[in-house]
């Protein structure tokens, strides 16, 4: 196997894993607020996720960022937390103010960039962990971000997916199935939020 697929299979498994929960619940707060519909704006909501990540993902593998393990570790539940409270405060109705919004310069995007330069940061620590003291590793760190993306990209078609089997399934109304999943990922990263701050 070469290097290039090894990588890449240590990217993807590492996000399509439920060991990495904090970055699976961090996408379904992302995405709950939408449907298979609005898979245009979903698009530029997960590539402005991926840009973000990927930039501190490259700098911080490649030696230009310095950070703290385990303050990322703090922040990444409450890029979670935060996400969910938007989502909660605009539960309702969105079609109307979705087609008012920028397909590319919306806030959602650019929250979702800033956030995404908190979990390239995360990313790192497990990449770093794998490379030891290689020094310039170019061709790993290209393809395990490949890996990420691929999974990422998998994991927002189930949410889609799964979004869509309830609204039609159960006849569930969009703001119920916001407010379900949002409150559920606050949750998961309160728990995970006291459990980094305490250990």
């Amino acid at each position: 196997m070469s290097v290039f697929s090894t990588y890449l299979q240590l990217g993807f498994f590492h996000i399509f894993n439920l060991r990495a929960y904090d970055h699976l619940v961090f996408l379904l707060a992302l995405c709950a607020p939408y449907v298979a519909a609005d898979w245009r704006r979903v698009g530029a909501l997960v590539t402005s996720f991926t840009l973000g990540h990927s930039l501190t993902l490259a700098l911080a593998t490649l030696g230009f960022v310095r950070y703290s393990p385990g303050l990322i570790e703090v922040l990444i539940p409450v890029t979670i937390l935060l996400t969910c409270a938007l989502n909660l405060s605009q539960a309702g109705p969105r079609e109307a103010t979705q087609r008012r919004q920028a397909l590319v310069l919306a806030g959602p995007n650019l929250l979702a960039a800033l956030f995404g330069l908190i979990h390239g940061l995360g990313f790192s620590s497990y990449l770093r962990a794998l490379l030891g003291q290689s020094g310039r590793p170019v061709l790993e760190l290209l393809a395990f971000n490949v890996g990420v993306e691929l999974g990422q990209l998998l994991i927002v078609g189930f949410i889609l997916l799964l979004g869509f089997l309830v609204l039609r399934g159960l006849r569930a109304t969009r703001r119920d199935w916001v407010l379900v999943v949002s409150g559920a990922a606050a949750g998961v990263a309160a728990v995970l939020l006291l459990q980094n701050l305490n250990g």
